[in-house]
């Protein structure tokens, strides 16, 4: 049985990872970091957890950082983690691992990568910075390689847009990564984030999957 609240599993997807049938019928998510109550009074920052929905509300997935504690106390944002995504009943179904990188995204030896496995151990794509002076850019590379789509930034994030545009193979806008307004209590005391997701539809659920690696590195720990 299905706990309330979550999702309830999609029919099967032929040729899709165990646990990415969920994926398969979204063409949206919504992310919620939880407020940690030692990480408000102490200001020690502790390892991050999110429940990821669907456009009702149901929820999908959970993740849960696994992370250095010196490393999340001295490098913040650009730590190094790991990342256990979750189903309703716990097992792991999405791995995501970032190395530690700086965050100077003008030099191009500071570039961020991030790995996705689906079931974990298994590598279906990766995320990797495109050096730029003009505006923030990744490659979305599926398990082998290629790159299927690329993800384009705003040159000046205090400028206005947050949105990161998800751009096709044919240069068309097909979805956007963006950060969502959290209340003013949470952007004053806490660095917890709200943010979400759009794509297309028909996209491989393996894509869908890198997409939403993609959406942690890019809103929640580079910027």
């Amino acid at each position: 049985m299905v706990p309330g609240g979550m999702m309830p599993r999609p029919d099967d997807v032929p040729n899709c990872p165990p646990g990415l049938e969920y994926l398969a019928p979204l063409k949206q998510l919504f992310i919620k970091q939880h407020v940690e109550m030692f990480e408000v009074i102490t200001g020690f920052e502790t390892n991050n957890k999110y429940t990821i929905k669907n456009d009702i509300g149901q929820s999908v997935y959970t993740a849960l950082e696994e992370s250095d504690a010196c490393m999340r106390r001295f490098c913040g944002s650009s730590r190094a983690f790991e990342m256990k995504i979750v189903n309703s009943y716990e097992k792991e179904v999405i791995h995501l691992s970032r190395p530690l990188a700086c965050q100077n995204w003008c030099c191009p030896c500071c570039l961020q990568t991030l790995e996705v496995s689906a079931p974990p151990g298994t590598k279906i794509g990766s995320i990797v910075q495109e050096w730029s002076v003009r505006s923030r850019t990744f490659k979305v590379n599926n398990h082998l390689g290629d790159t299927v789509l690329r993800i384009k930034g705003p040159f000046c994030l205090i400028c206005g847009s947050e949105d990161f545009n998800i751009i096709s193979r044919s240069d068309k806008k097909v979805g956007k990564i963006s950060k969502q307004w959290s209340g003013l209590a949470r952007e004053l005391f806490t660095d917890a984030d709200f943010f979400g997701i759009t794509f297309p539809l028909k996209l491989d659920p393996r894509i869908k999957a890198v997409l939403l690696g993609a959406t942690f590195l890019i809103v929640r720990y580079i910027f």
